[in-house]
């Protein structure tokens, strides 16, 4: 069939004159695709507005592989603003794919990127204003809607809105997902067996969530036994072969992020407590360093752009990263390269000097906590001479802006470690006065977040610490810090407390969820829209205590809502990590030296990455 523009430029005129950006709406940017005939039709949805999902790599990643299979069209669509949501509501008009202008209800699949707890909301708005069922239980047929990203990790407070879960790897799992729908278009039921037995595949329909007389989680079970107790992750074995995308997508209106961004290795051992993403991701992977230069020269070429990221959750890990930002730097004298997630270390901040031959950037620095007793409780492997040496090495490089990341409620914090947070700041100013002198103006900023204990870490059974000593906590910092020379930013309690209980709940917590969106909670992460009161309201009509998610130790053999979920991590070795942490003890990182027996490189019968430690 050949495809059309559903919604004609007239028709969307009429529209996008009364939003404020409508450049976020109108699609045909640089490098977009359209095919003239495909079979199947697949809408990637980010439930954030425009700016933030096109700066999201997995969402061109995605975009990029869907795109190259044969008669598989890919589009996208982000949340609307709510500016643009009042005008399609009142025009009556669906929220579409921005490539064909083809209304959501009309695809074959709608694929969200749960990429963070607090977009929940705007999922089911968007699905609403593509004319579905919030509800799966009342949508019949196409499109099939799946979910995949960080949130799936813990898929149970969704599990009413979405048909499929994707565990693990996207690129992995994409032509199973393509195959089963040519196979059951016609048949959503045996579409959704025919997934359930796949690994990688949750669907929450053929699963069930049993309670004590509490009402606390005794795990999540498979309603007959033709359907896996565990649900695998599915993990990309041969990565280094794994195609970058070389054509991005050129937004039309300036996104967060704005350069191009290669994923240059994947995975973390670092072991940092508190980090989803670094036990998520396991194992370590990596790509070399000749293809990372060729590919990212090209998508360099095609995006017309002059900055590149050299994107991993530790980019100084790679094998070969000192040669690598050399020669992709040597391409063109106009190119400059980003590293994200740096070591704290002199040896991170002489990497970052590499990259600043084009232009003069701040560096950023993540300590996490302020004393080298709590730094070793979250396994952060980094003293307070390092972090220092660091400062001195930046400063006397030339840099005159430092940020630091910081988190306040870790687990077993105490009031002296936000006094030891606020000493080593001033250490680090003193620092930067003697590098750079006492003429010359120099910034520090700290981004201090709250602690939120997350699924398949070792700090998932610990409590979230309290909002009023969250609050305290934070007051006493930014009193330690009174300066024009420091900058302290902090996030809101109750943004953080929400998160907490979103992240850590149970198939109960899909009824808050629903009721919130029902009042009205739109991009809950927007400070300008969050709605603490009407979460709280949400939470009362459904029953739902949020202190019992949030603020509870969870004990050691309590059966937990994600149990379900199979990352390849073990929960023993988890435990463990937790036990230690409480003994202030660290883990050695496994790609320089020994064995952590996170089970990841035995589950998945993969060999793990060795390196030398003298980078």
């Amino acid at each position: 069939m050949k495809w059309q523009l559903f919604y004609t430029e007239e028709t969307l005129d009429k529209v996008l004159q009364r939003v404020e950006k409508p450049a976020r709406y109108i699609g045909n940017e640089i490098n977009s695709i359209l095919k003239e005939d495909a079979d199947i039709k697949i809408v990637l949805a980010f439930p954030d507005v425009y700016e933030v999902g096109t700066s999201y790599l997995g969402f061109q990643i995605l975009y990029d592989l869907l795109n190259k299979m044969p008669q598989v069209q890919a589009e996208r669509t982000f949340a609307p603003w709510p500016d643009m949501e009042a005008a399609l509501r009142e025009e009556g008009l669906s929220l579409y794919g921005l490539e064909s202008k083809r209304p959501l209800a009309e695809f074959d699949i709608i694929g969200f990127t749960l990429q963070h707890e607090l977009s929940y909301t705007n999922v089911l708005n968007m699905l609403d204003m593509a004319g579905l069922k919030v509800l799966n239980r009342e949508r019949e047929g196409l499109p099939l809607v799946i979910a995949g990203g960080p949130g799936a990790l813990n898929p149970e407070p969704m599990h009413q809105f979405i048909d499929v879960f994707i565990i693990g790897e996207g690129e992995e799992i994409l032509e199973d997902l393509v195959q089963a729908v040519r196979l059951h278009w016609n048949d959503k039921r045996r579409l959704l067996r025919a997934l359930a037995v796949i690994p990688g595949f949750y669907v929450p329909d053929f699963y069930q969530e049993d309670f004590d007389s509490q009402g606390r989680s005794l795990g999540t079970l498979p309603r007959d036994s033709g359907f896996p107790q565990r649900i695998q992750k599915r993990i990309v074995s041969e990565f280094g072969e794994l195609p970058l995308p070389e054509r991005w997508v050129i937004p039309w209106v300036q996104p967060v992020h704005d350069r191009v961004s290669i994923e240059i290795c994947r995975g973390c051992s670092r072991g940092c407590r508190f980090c989803q993403a670094g036990m998520a991701y396991r194992p370590v992977r990596e790509r070399g360093k000749d293809l990372l230069v060729s590919q990212g020269t090209r998508a360099l070429m095609a995006a017309g752009s002059r900055e590149i990221s050299l994107s991993s959750l530790s980019s100084a890990d790679h094998s070969q990263i000192g040669e690598l930002v050399q020669e992709v730097m040597s391409q063109s004298v106009n190119t400059s390269v980003s590293l994200p997630s740096l070591r704290v270390d002199s040896y991170s901040v002489e990497l970052a000097k590499l990259t600043k031959a084009v232009r003069k950037t701040g560096l950023t620095l993540a300590p996490e906590a302020g004393s080298q007793r709590l730094r070793d409780v979250i396994n952060k492997n980094v003293t307070e001479a390092q972090i220092l040496d660091a400062a001195r090495t930046a400063f006397a490089g030339g840099w005159t802006t430092i940020k630091l990341y910081f988190m306040i409620g870790l687990p077993t914090e105490t009031d002296e470690d936000i006094e030891e947070m606020a000493r080593l700041v001033w250490k680090i100013r003193d620092t930067c006065r003697e590098a750079v002198g006492h003429t010359k103006r120099f910034q520090i900023n700290l981004g201090v977040a709250t602690f939120v204990p997350k699924p398949h870490t070792p700090f998932q059974w610990f409590a979230q610490t309290a909002p009023d000593v969250i609050e305290s906590r934070q007051h006493l910092l930014k009193d330690r810090l009174h300066t024009k020379f420091i900058k302290v930013q902090t996030t809101k309690k109750k943004e953080g407390q929400l998160e907490a209980v979103l992240a850590r709940g149970d198939r109960k917590i899909s009824q808050g969820i629903y009721r919130a969106w029902q009042l009205g909670c739109r991009f809950d992460s927007w400070s300008e829209h969050f709605r603490p009161d009407l979460w709280q309201k949400a939470f009362e009509e459904a029953g739902i205590d949020p202190q019992e998610y949030a603020f509870r130790d969870l004990p050691w053999d309590a059966p937990l809502p994600w149990d379900h979920i199979d990352i390849g991590i073990s929960k023993k070795f988890l435990i463990k990590e937790a036990e230690l942490a409480r003994k202030a003890l660290l883990t050695e990182d496994c790609t320089f030296g020994r064995c952590s027996r996170c089970g990841i490189c035995k589950n998945h019968h993969h060999e793990p990455l060795k390196r030398g430690a003298g980078q």
